[in-house]
């Protein structure tokens, strides 16, 4: 499994725009194959923080999800509202069970 994370303080004149822009993506990314889950959240401790977790079958599901023309609009827009640049770590991953 591949465990994508990302965040972006965001310009609080964008803040509500940033969030209906990134709870659209997280929705329609979730109809992606391979896409297992996706979901934005606003960091407690910082509330101009939005925070992307991500669950991807693989590797090859995640290169077809950053191909798709919306992400890509998706990352320019949201970077345009950031404070910084946008953060962003890929992970591979198993679950452990016990």
């Amino acid at each position: 499994m591949i465990i994508i994370t990302g965040s972006a303080v965001i310009r609080p004149e964008h803040l509500d725009a940033a969030l209906k822009l990134g709870v659209e993506h997280s929705v329609r990314s979730r109809t992606e194959p391979g896409c297992i889950a996706h979901n934005c959240h606003v960091d407690a401790e910082n509330p101009l923080r939005i925070v992307f977790v991500e669950e991807w079958t693989d590797m090859a599901a995640v290169k077809t999800h950053f191909a798709v023309p919306a992400s890509g609009e998706f990352v320019r827009k949201l970077g345009g509202w950031a404070k910084g640049a946008p953060e962003m770590k890929i992970y591979e991953a198993r679950e452990i069970v016990r």
